[in-house]
C-alpha cells in the first residue's frame, strides 16, 4: 500500500466514525484525485461543496477532477459556480485559478465537437 492509499483509508475511517464535514470530504477527494480514482474524487468533492457551498477550494478541485475525468461540460458548470462563490468571498486568487481551469475545459469541449 502506498502512503496516499493509507491516507485515504485513514480518512475513510474518520468518515465512518463521523461527523461528515466539508474539510473531510475535500481531503478525501484530494487523496483520491492524487491516486487517479476520479469517480471517488468527484463524489467526495461534490459532497464537500454540498456540505459547505462557500468552500472555494472544494469547488476548484471538484472542477479539476471533472476535467481530468473528461467531463468538460460538467467541469465548466462547477467552475462557474465556484468562481461566483470565490468572488463573493473575496477569494480572488481562487477565482482566477478557476477561470484558467474553465478556459481549458472550454477548449477541450470545443475540440471534442
Amino acid at each position: 500500500m502506498t502512503t496516499v492509499t493509507n491516507a485515504a483509508a485513514n480518512l475513510e475511517a474518520l468518515l465512518v466514525k463521523g461527523p461528515d464535514t466539508a474539510l473531510l470530504r475535500y481531503s478525501l477527494g484530494n487523496e483520491y484525485l492524487k491516486q487517479g480514482d476520479l469517480d471517488r474524487a468527484i463524489e467526495h468533492l461534490a459532497g464537500a461543496t454540498r456540505l459547505d457551498p462557500r468552500y472555494s477550494a472544494a469547488w476548484k478541485l471538484h472542477g479539476k477532477a471533472l476535467q481530468a475525468a473528461g467531463r468538460a461540460a460538467e467541469a465548466i458548470a462547477i467552475l462557474e459556480q465556484g468562481i461566483q462563490v470565490a468572488e463573493e468571498r473575496g477569494d480572488i486568487q481562487a477565482a482566477k485559478e478557476m477561470g484558467v481551469f474553465r478556459r481549458r475545459a472550454q477548449k477541450e469541449l470545443e475540440a471534442a465537437q
